[in-house]
Parts: C-alpha cells; sequence; structure tokens
C-alpha cells in the first residue's frame, strides 16, 4: 500500500470527476469525513444519494485508518459481484489493494501483498465463520456497501452480525435508507419514533451523516432529473376470459392500474414501441451535446429485455448491449459500454444499482417494480455528473405510485420498524404486491404473472413532465409537435432554464390547443350532439390534467369551473358554456 493518500486525486472515480469537484475531496466529503473524525465510534452510518461518491468518502476513511494503524486489514461487503471488481479497481487507485476474487473462500488462500478483500452479502452468508475468524486474528474495518441488502434476507443479516461483530470499525454506506420490511439492519442504530395507530412502538434508523439529493443537486455534484410520463389506452383479458380496457394513469383500482401497467410493457404491444422511440429520438437530441451519451432500459426479467432490445435494434439501427446476469460475463459487457460510444444498455437488475456509467443520459422505466428503494437507485445511475450543466431524462409509466416517487425524489427517508405497511404512508411505500418483487429477479422464463392475464392491445400517449417535483405539459400523441417540443430539450442546462424552457414549451403547447380550437369552432355544419360531445370530451381531458397538477379530485376542479363561470352541470351546459370553462381551465394551467 502507498503510504500517502494521492491529495490531488479526483473524488471521483479517475477522470470521471463531475464539474465543481474539488482537487481533494467535495465539501461534502470533507465534512462527513470530519464528522467521523469526531464521532470516534466503532459504527458510523454514513447516507448519501446515488452518484455523490460515497466510495471515495470511504476509501479515505480507510487510507487515514491504515496509516494511523487504527486497522491492518480491510473487508469491503458490496451487493454484486460487478461491484467488488468496481471497489478493488477504485481502492487500487489511491493505493490501497483489494482481492476482489476470493470472496469468502479460505480454501485457496490470500495474498499477503493484498491489504483486504472485497466479498459480496451472499458470499458471507455462506461463510460467516471465515469472516469471524478474520475480524478476530486482525484488526478490521469492515465498510457495508448499501448495507440495506443485509436484510435482503433474515439469513444474510444474521451473518453479517455473527461475522463482523468482532471487527474493530464498521462503516456503513446506504443511497436509499432503507428497507420497505421490518427487518433491523445490523450495526444500524435506531432510535424510538412515537407509536403507530395500535399504540405499538416504532424505532426509527439514525445516520451519522446525511447527505440528500436535493443538497447534491444545490451543489451540482448529481445531474437534475427529467421524467417524462406516458399513459394511453389499455387492453387484456383476465384469467377469466373477460376483457377489460383502462386509461393508463387514470384513477384505477390497484389490481387494475398494475394489470394495465403490465399490459403497457408487453413487448408486443405499441406502448413499449411507442416510448422507445421517443426515448431514442430523446437520445438523438442528447448526444448532440454530450457525444458519448447513452440510454438505459430497465427490464422486468430477461425475456423482455430480450424483446426490447430488438425493438430497439429496429428503432436506432444499432444493436444495444443486454446484461442479463450477475456473471463474470455481464460485468464484461458493463465495462465495455462504459468505455464505448455505443447507444444503448437492457438490463433487468445488473445496473439498478452501485455500478458506475457516468455517460448514461436517458433512461426507460420498463418495470413492474414499485418500490422506493429500488426506484431511487434505478434512478441514481444517470444522476453521476461529469460536467456542469448535464440534464438526465427518463421515461417513466404513468403509474401514481412511480409518479410519487419521482415527485419525492428529494425526500429523506429513514427506516422504521414497527411501522404497519399495509396502512397509511406505508401502503404507497410498499410492494405493489409479491409477485411482482419477484419479477425484478433474473430468472430466465416468462414473468409469472402472464399466467393471470393476456395483454392484447396497448397505445402510447404522452402525459406530461415532472421536474423539480412540479409537472409541465398536456397530453399528446406521440411523434406530435407538442411531444417534440419536450424531446428536443437541450441536453446542457442549468435547472433555472430548464425550468424556463418548460413553461415556455407548456405556453407553446396550450397557444396551438388554442389555434386549433378556433378552426375547430369555425362555421361548418356539423351535429349539435356531436359538436358537444368533441367540447366536453376537450374540458375532461383539461381538468384531469389540471386535477393532476393540483393533486384535487377532478369532481373538484368541475365544481370550482362551474362557481367561476356559472351555468348549469356539465350535462346541461351550452356549446358557450361549455368553451367558457375550457378557456377558464386553460388560462389557469397557464398561470
Amino acid at each position: 500500500m502507498s503510504t500517502a493518500f494521492d491529495e490531488h486525486l479526483s473524488p471521483a472515480y479517475p477522470a470521471r470527476a463531475a464539474w465543481g469537484t474539488a482537487a481533494r475531496l467535495r465539501a461534502w466529503q470533507v465534512e462527513a469525513l470530519e464528522r467521523y473524525r469526531a464521532v470516534g465510534a466503532r459504527d458510523f452510518l454514513a447516507v448519501a444519494t446515488p452518484g455523490a461518491g460515497k466510495t471515495t468518502f470511504a476509501l479515505r476513511v480507510a487510507h487515514e485508518l491504515l496509516e494511523q494503524r487504527v486497522i491492518s486489514h480491510i473487508v469491503v461487503v458490496a451487493p454484486t459481484e460487478h461491484l467488488k471488481v468496481q471497489w478493488a479497481e477504485a481502492a487500487a487507485r489511491v493505493g490501497i489493494q483489494l482481492d476482489p476474487g476470493l470472496g469468502g473462500s479460505a480454501r485457496r488462500g490470500r495474498c499477503r501483498s493484498f491489504d483486504g478483500q472485497v466479498s459480496t452479502y451472499a458470499g458471507v452468508a455462506m461463510r460467516p465463520h471465515h469472516y469471524e475468524q478474520v475480524c478476530t486474528s486482525r484488526h478490521t474495518l469492515v465498510i457495508l456497501d448499501e448495507i440495506h441488502h443485509a436484510g435482503d434476507a433474515r439469513s444474510w443479516g444474521q451473518a453479517c452480525a455473527q461475522a463482523f461483530a468482532p471487527a474493530t470499525r464498521r462503516l456503513a454506506l446506504t443511497g436509499t435508507p432503507f428497507r420497505s420490511d421490518k427487518n433491523p439492519i445490523p450495526f444500524v442504530r435506531y432510535e424510538p419514533a412515537g407509536r403507530d395507530a395500535t399504540g405499538a412502538p416504532l424505532l426509527q434508523s439514525h445516520a451519522d451523516y446525511t447527505y440528500g439529493y436535493a443538497q447534491a443537486l444545490r451543489d451540482q455534484v448529481v445531474r437534475p432529473v427529467l421524467f417524462l410520463a406516458y399513459g394511453g389506452d389499455m387492453r387484456w383479458r383476465t384469467k377469466a376470459g373477460e376483457v377489460l380496457d383502462a386509461a393508463l394513469g387514470q384513477p384505477l383500482t390497484k389490481d387494475v392500474t398494475a394489470q394495465a401497467w403490465r399490459t403497457a410493457l408487453d413487448p408486443q404491444g405499441e406502448w413499449i414501441a411507442a416510448v422507445l422511440r421517443s426515448a431514442d429520438a430523446r437520445l438523438t437530441q442528447v448526444r448532440r451535446h454530450i457525444p458519448d451519451a447513452g440510454g438505459l432500459v430497465i427490464a422486468t426479467n430477461q425475456t423482455q429485455a430480450r424483446a426490447y432490445a430488438r425493438l430497439l435494434a429496429a428503432i436506432s439501427g444499432q444493436q444495444p448491449t443486454v446484461v442479463l446476469s450477475d456473471d463474470a460475463g455481464a460485468s464484461a459487457r458493463i465495462e465495455a459500454f462504459t468505455d464505448s460510444d455505443t447507444r444503448w444498455m437492457v438490463a433487468v437488475r445488473m445496473v439498478s444499482e452501485g455500478v458506475d456509467v457516468p455517460r448514461l443520459a436517458v433512461g426507460v422505466y420498463a418495470t413492474a417494480t414499485s418500490t422506493p428503494l429500488f426506484f431511487a437507485q434505478a434512478v441514481g445511475r444517470f444522476v453521476r455528473s461529469r460536467r456542469r450543466g448535464e440534464l438526465a431524462s427518463v421515461f417513466l409509466p404513468t403509474v401514481p405510485i412511480i409518479l410519487s416517487h419521482a415527485t419525492l425524489l428529494e425526500r429523506e427517508r429513514h427506516h422504521v420498524l414497527g411501522a404497519s405497511a399495509s396502512s397509511g404512508e406505508g401502503e404507497l411505500w410498499a410492494l405493489e404486491d409479491a409477485l411482482l418483487a419477484a419479477a425484478q429477479g433474473s430468472a430466465d422464463h416468462p414473468d409469472e404473472l402472464t399466467g393471470q392475464f393476456e395483454a392484447l392491445a396497448s397505445a402510447a400517449q404522452f402525459d406530461h413532465v415532472v421536474f423539480d417535483s412540479h409537472q409541465f405539459g398536456l397530453t399528446a400523441a406521440p411523434h406530435s409537435d407538442d411531444e417534440r417540443d419536450y424531446l428536443g430539450l437541450p441536453g446542457l442546462l442549468e435547472p433555472d432554464q430548464v425550468t424556463d424552457l418548460l413553461r415556455e414549451r407548456q405556453r407553446r403547447q396550450l397557444a396551438r390547443a388554442d389555434r386549433e380550437s378556433r378552426r375547430a369552432r369555425e362555421p361548418e355544419p356539423v351535429a349539435l350532439h356531436r359538436a358537444l360531445a368533441t367540447q366536453r370530451k376537450q374540458l375532461n381531458t383539461l381538468v384531469a390534467q389540471y386535477a393532476r397538477v393540483k393533486g384535487v379530485p377532478h369532481s373538484h376542479v368541475h365544481a370550482d369551473l362551474r362557481r367561476h363561470c356559472g351555468g348549469p352541470p356539465l350535462a346541461q351546459a351550452t356549446t358557450e358554456q361549455v368553451q367558457t370553462r375550457i378557456d377558464a381551465v386553460r388560462s389557469w394551467l397557464a398561470a
């Protein structure tokens, strides 16, 4: 190991530092390091948003502890095999040599030249006694990367608690605290947080240092994210043979929403094909300013991932990189994609967490996984900034729980033990159902849920844009002028410029709609019932948009319009009265 930490090393992965990065450490990393020194405790939990540089902070702590002879050995525990190699390479650049290939195997022995080793949580669970012996025999620092994974299986948490109980120091890292279940996470401190509705006590996780997405965005450490939401009409046949129709994004029951969502993701339908075409058009626009910008499609399972790759190949004219499993070949494909200028990568889970591909700028959330943990980690693949002004774009289905995650991205969350997952806010952040949770696995077979229904048809519709927790835009057909306005935003913009441009695009869309409405009102023989039906449909569309922006029921908006404009209920209103309400709600949207 080198005797001096390279003070001028970039705090990001080499040659990939974000704009504004200091020559030594980012301001938050310096602050976290000072906090670590001040606490001086055996356990320390650092929560930092994905892309902020948790690895750099942890390696700086490790270097100081080695230099001060507080420790003589390091064990890093990572979620995946690919991250083992990534940790070893990052550590080598600061003079710390970690063995990524041994895992928990004691039979092969370990070269004495290494300062430590990297394993996975699964590897620790397989050989907890080996790691317990390592921590007992040597002064060991254990770095638990994305420590929430210690709760993925009860056996993993128990194995970590046993294996690392004798460790000299334990540094826990995470970007998304924490899990949706009630399993306590080893080495995390929990404090009383009141009582639930039944009077049972609640315990809330406590972090020693927190650096959230909102703060990182203000510091220009991460990119701002533009979410483009797409709805549309879905039709499917249930297991009982009943054919159902629903519009994705409209108020629906949980079960119907889930079935409409899965219909949208069906590779044979038009919805996903249209969204992929729009995403590819967005990537082309971004590459005008960032020539090596890449895109990532996160799929539900391997079967759909392969189908999406075929669609993208036909759309873009270039074969995407496909990552299907957590093996050595997959790691090599990710690395090759990282160092190339290939347009697209399609993956199931491999790049949902921790994997460093800084050139990713456009994403498609084409998975039926709804947990806030998975969503935040998926979005985290696009927020790592390399230079000032980079803007990330993520395409989403118009599903209420996913839009909630996008809107509340900046919200700081904690792990609460004892809270009911079936009541209140917990339901929003819980799994949609057990099968949807299983669907994000890497098993090479069709979604188990397809046996419960048959997707018949789907059509996409651009709904709106979410940026900085605000919604912009009205519904539009794919590949229309209205949609192209939003897809054509430059790839390099300051956050305030994004907001200004989105408002300008919305004003332009409203003006275009007004011109079309005036043309439609020009004298032309038309049956009154048809004219009224067209107007009512137009009014209902605008009311739905305004209700979504304000977060209120449609009926409340209709009632406000009636009070504001006067006249009878909508069913009895004349064409002039309906038009007055249309003009009013348009003015509200433009305000």
